[in-house]
């Protein structure tokens, strides 16, 4: 493995504007009534300065402050009367800023980007879990180019940050939906739905092909607190996002990944359902998977306490090669890879005796210490391109040539 002089930090001073407290009848009446007992020159400055002091770092303040007033007027006294200003001013009391990788920036996954815009470069697209207060996580994303040498650069993200429009809100099924200019840098995805209430985790994206056709994917863990549970997200455009709840026996664990094309007509996925061995399944439908089998259990010693994959497997000429993460002593993540047949995946034709990546040095420091894990990667050029979290709080790239990697296999 080659690591690449990049890493990817959390930077706190990406917010987003979260409305909090617009079901406490109680603090919406003493608001209010804290606000229409000032005085017309009162309001007028402590709204003044509101925007002066926000305004310029959330597109749409105007719109969150009246989308929050919304929430919260059905407490109000019947008779109220209130002027724009006023209620704008109260409505504020019901918002806050959120810095979302104020905690880390970790567990990426990498794919082609859809749109190539370099005849001299190939465009990728990362996706990133960005955890800040409370330990909530989200959705980001950051662009980038391969180069003809094998280089990769980053663009910069910048420090504005923008929730989606959301169309619909569900357990089952949501919708959210970007401008068609907002940079995917810009991009939040956070939590929707009472069971992602904790978080949005470890998303695996990965480009689909089907009858010529292409779809991106996404497995992620929602977390409400207690339970996880398996959902999947799937876009076109990386504009408009529909996220679904997965069903089925075999929908009851974290760390699935599939396929980026039918095997013998079914959708496939890699998972883990008992928390140890890394499974195989098949389904005809994206949203039910009923059964799995044992692809491999732990072998090796960087293995004997875990084993699950590093994303969707990743088709070469010789096979699919899947990453995969063993758990050894103390805990320790480290990575490896394994190659399937192309026609049957349940066939391991080759894999890594030995692990291929571990944190070294100043990686093993971190939130949680001694961790290598990645959501997936991508083949350029017979180059190997994996991102991969550093000790849960930052991320890197590291490369490797495929006919190296499968060459210090053993059968």
């Amino acid at each position: 493995m080659k690591r690449l002089h990049i890493e990817l930090t959390p930077d706190i001073r990406r917010v987003v504007c979260l409305s909090f407290g617009t079901e406490n009848r109680d603090a919406v009446l003493r608001i209010y009534k804290s606000v229409i007992a000032l005085s017309p020159e009162d309001v007028q400055h402590t709204y003044e300065n509101l925007n002066q002091e926000f305004l310029s770092r959330h597109i749409n303040f105007l719109s969150m402050l009246k989308r929050t007033f919304q929430k919260i007027q059905k407490y109000l006294p019947i008779e109220y009367k209130l002027s724009e200003t006023r209620q704008l001013l109260i409505a504020s009391y019901f918002l806050k800023e959120y810095s979302v990788e104020a905690a880390a920036l970790f567990n990426p996954s990498m794919i082609v980007h859809p749109n190539q815009d370099d005849p001299n470069r190939v465009k990728i697209l990362m996706s990133l879990r960005a955890t800040g207060e409370g330990h909530i996580s989200s959705i980001e994303f950051v662009e980038g180019y391969i180069g003809k040498n094998g280089e990769v650069e980053l663009l910069d993200r910048g420090l504005r940050c923008v929730l989606p429009q959301v169309t619909m809100a569900g357990v089952q099924k949501s919708i959210v939906e970007f401008d068609a200019d907002t940079p995917l840098s810009e991009q939040v995805i956070f939590p929707l739905s009472e069971d992602e209430s904790n978080g949005i985790e470890d998303v695996r994206f990965v480009r689909f092909e089907d009858n010529g056709k292409s779809k991106f994917y996404g497995t992620f863990t929602a977390y409400d607190g207690h339970n996880i549970k398996s959902k999947l997200i799937s876009t076109p455009d990386f504009k408009k996002f529909t996220i679904s709840s997965m069903a089925g026996s075999a929908v009851n664990d974290k760390g699935m990944a599939l396929f980026p094309k039918k095997i013998n007509n079914k959708y496939a996925m890699i998972s883990r359902q008992d928390g140890e061995n890394i499974r195989i399944m098949y389904s005809d439908d994206l949203l039910f998977w009923e059964n799995s089998k044992v692809l491999q259990a732990p072998e090796f010693p960087w293995q004997f306490g875990k084993l699950g994959n590093c994303g969707s497997p990743i088709e070469v000429e010789e096979g699919w090669i899947l990453l995969v993460h063993g758990v050894g002593p103390l805990r320790k993540y480290v990575m490896g890879a394994y190659l399937l047949d192309k026609i049957n995946p349940e066939k391991i034709i080759a894999r890594t005796k030995n692990y291929v990546l571990s944190a070294k040095g100043k990686e093993r420091e971190g939130y949680v210490p001694n961790v290598v894990y990645s959501c997936g990667g991508i083949c350029s050029n017979d180059i190997l391109y994996i991102p991969f979290a550093i000790s849960d709080i930052s991320s890197g790239i590291v490369t490797i040539n495929v006919k190296e990697l499968i060459d210090s296999m053993d059968n």
